[in-house]
C-alpha cells in the first residue's frame, strides 16, 4: 500500500509534459522490441514520403516522359541521313523520256552512296516544340503538387500514428494500475475494510480498460499500416514514433495572414502552362498557313553497272568507260500547304478553342478550390488552437484532482479506487491533448500546402 501511494505522488507531482514523454518512451521501448518495427520521426517521414512513395515515383516518371517528348519535338529540324547499296534489274521494255520504248532491254545497275532528306515544316516545328517545352514545365509542377500532397498525407498519418501510439501506452499504463488497485482492494476486502462490491467494480473496470486497450491497439495497427503504405515499406513492418514530445508547432505569422496569391500553387502554374501550350499549338492552324515548308534531298554516290563497264548513250563522247561513276543530286522545294478544310470549316481551330475554354474552366475551378482549402485550414487552425488550450487546461485540472485525491487517501478519506479514477481522467486528458496537438500541427502543414509552400 505504501509503495502504491509513493508512485501516485510521483505521478501527480510530475509535470504533464514529462508524463507525455514517458508515455511515448514506454511505447517506443515496447514496440521496438519487435524485430520488424522501425522507429521514425517527422523529419524522416517527410524525407521518405518524398522519395519512396509510388505515386510520386509515377509522377516523376511522367515528368521524364514529358521531358523526352520535349526533346523529341526539338528534333524537327534535323534531317534524316541514309547510306547503303541498291541494285536495280530490268529485262524487257523501258520507256524513254520522249515516250518512245526500248525493247529487249536488259538493265542491271548498282547504286552505292550516302544522302540526306530534310523536310522543314517551320510552323509545326516551331510551335509544337514550344508547346512540348511548356508541357514539360507543366509536368514538373504537377510532380511538385503531387509530392506536396503525398508528404502532407504522410504528415497527417504520422501524427495519427503518434496519437494512437500514446493512447495505447496510456491504456497499458491504466491496465497495470488497475491490476494493482484490484489487488489492494482485494486485500482490504479480506481485512473487512471494504465491501466485495467495490472489488467487483474494480475488476469490471479493469476488464473495460483491457477492451479499450485492445481497441487502441487495433487503431495503432491501422495507423501504422496506413503510414507503411504511404512510405512504400514492405508488408509486415510496424512503425513507431521516435519523437520524444508532441508540442504545438508555431509557424510564421504570415502563414495565418489572409492571402489571395493562388498563383503560387504548383497546380495553378501547371494548368496555366497547359493552357499556354494549347494556345501555342493552336497557331499551327492559323499562323502556320503563312509559313512555307522547305524540303531538301541530296546524295552523293557511285552509280553504274552491277558487273562490267557501262554502255554510254554517246560512245563518241565517252570512248573510255568504267563500271561505276561518281554521281550526285540535289532537290529542293519551298511549298505553301493550304488545307481547304481548315479554311472553310475550321474544325481543327474549333477543337483548339474548345480545349482552351476547358482549360480556363479548370483554372477557375482550381482557384475556387484553393480559396476553399485556405479558408478551411485557417478556420481549423483557429479551432484547433482553442482545443489545445482546453485540453491543456484539462490536464492541469485533472493533475490537481490527482494531487487532492492522493492527499485524501493519505488522510483516510479517499479509497484507492477513487484515486485510480482520478488518474484515469488525468491520462484521458493527456490523450485528448495529444490528439488536439496532432490535428493542430497537421492543419498548419495543410495551410502551408494550400498557400503553395513546398514541404
Amino acid at each position: 500500500m505504501k509503495k502504491c501511494k509513493t508512485n501516485n505522488k510521483q505521478l501527480a507531482r510530475g509535470k504533464w509534459q514529462k508524463v507525455i514523454f514517458c508515455l511515448l518512451l514506454i511505447a517506443y521501448c515496447q514496440f521496438t522490441s519487435a524485430q520488424d518495427t522501425i522507429p521514425l520521426n517527422l523529419e524522416k517521414v517527410m524525407e521518405l514520403a518524398g522519395a519512396n512513395n509510388l505515386t510520386i515515383k509515377e509522377y516523376k516518371e511522367r515528368q521524364e516522359l514529358a521531358n523526352a517528348q520535349n526533346t523529341e519535338a526539338n528534333e524537327w529540324w534535323l534531317p534524316d541521313i541514309y547510306a547503303g547499296v541498291q541494285t536495280h534489274q530490268l529485262a524487257g521494255a523501258a520507256m524513254n523520256a520522249d515516250g518512245g520504248f526500248f525493247l529487249e532491254v536488259n538493265r542491271n545497275n548498282l547504286w552505292s552512296g550516302i544522302g540526306l532528306n530534310a523536310n522543314w515544316d517551320f510552323a509545326d516545328g516551331i510551335f509544337k516544340s514550344k508547346a512540348a517545352s511548356l508541357k514539360s514545365d507543366a509536368s514538373s509542377y504537377k510532380t511538385e503538387a503531387e509530392r506536396n500532397q503525398i508528404i502532407l498525407e504522410a504528415i497527417k498519418a504520422y501524427y495519427e500514428l503518434q496519437s494512437a501510439q500514446a493512447e495505447l501506452s496510456a491504456y497499458r499504463n491504466l491496465v497495470e494500475q488497475s491490476d494493482s488497485i484490484s489487488r489492494q482492494i482485494a486485500q482490504q476486502v479480506e481485512s473487512g475494510l471494504l465491501y466485495e462490491s467495490e472489488l467487483l467494480l474494480a475488476k469490471s473496470n479493469r476488464n473495460h480498460l483491457k477492451v479499450e486497450m485492445a481497441n487502441a491497439h487495433k487503431r495503432y495497427l491501422e495507423k501504422s499500416s496506413r503510414l507503411v503504405n504511404i512510405l512504400n515499406f514492405k508488408n509486415g513492418i510496424q512503425l513507431v514514433s521516435a519523437d520524444s514530445m508532441m508540442t504545438p508547432l508555431q509557424f510564421d505569422e504570415d502563414l495565418l495572414a489572409e492571402s489571395t496569391e493562388e498563383h503560387k500553387r504548383a497546380e495553378i502554374k501547371a494548368i496555366a502552362l497547359d493552357m499556354e501550350a494549347i494556345k501555342t499549338e493552336k497557331k499551327t492552324t492559323t499562323v502556320s498557313l503563312l509559313i512555307p515548308e522547305l524540303a531538301v534531298g541530296a546524295y552523293g554516290s557511285y552509280f553504274g553497272n552491277l558487273s562490267g563497264k557501262v554502255r554510254p548513250m554517246e560512245p563518241n563522247r565517252f570512248p573510255e568507260t568504267r563500271q561505276l561513276y561518281p554521281t550526285r543530286a540535289l532537290n529542293a522545294s519551298l511549298m505553301w500547304n493550304i488545307p481547304l478544310g481548315r479554311l472553310f470549316s475550321g474544325g481543327a481551330l474549333k477543337v483548339y478553342d474548345s480545349r482552351i475554354r476547358l482549360a480556363e474552366i479548370e483554372y477557375d475551378k482550381m482557384n475556387a478550390q484553393i480559396r476553399e482549402e485556405i479558408t478551411n485550414a485557417q478556420q481549423k487552425i483557429d479551432l484547433g488552437k482553442q482545443q489545445v488550450e482546453i485540453a491543456k487546461e484539462s490536464i492541469e485540472l485533472t493533475a490537481e484532482a490527482v494531487n487532492q485525491s492522493i492527499k485524501r487517501q493519505e488522510n483516510g478519506t479517499a479509497k484507492p479506487f477513487e484515486v485510480f479514477q482520478a488518474q484515469q481522467f488525468y491520462l484521458q486528458a493527456q490523450i485528448d491533448y495529444l490528439k488536439s496537438v496532432g490535428d493542430y500541427n497537421a492543419t498548419q502543414y495543410e495551410l502551408k500546402v494550400a498557400k503553395g509552400e513546398e514541404l
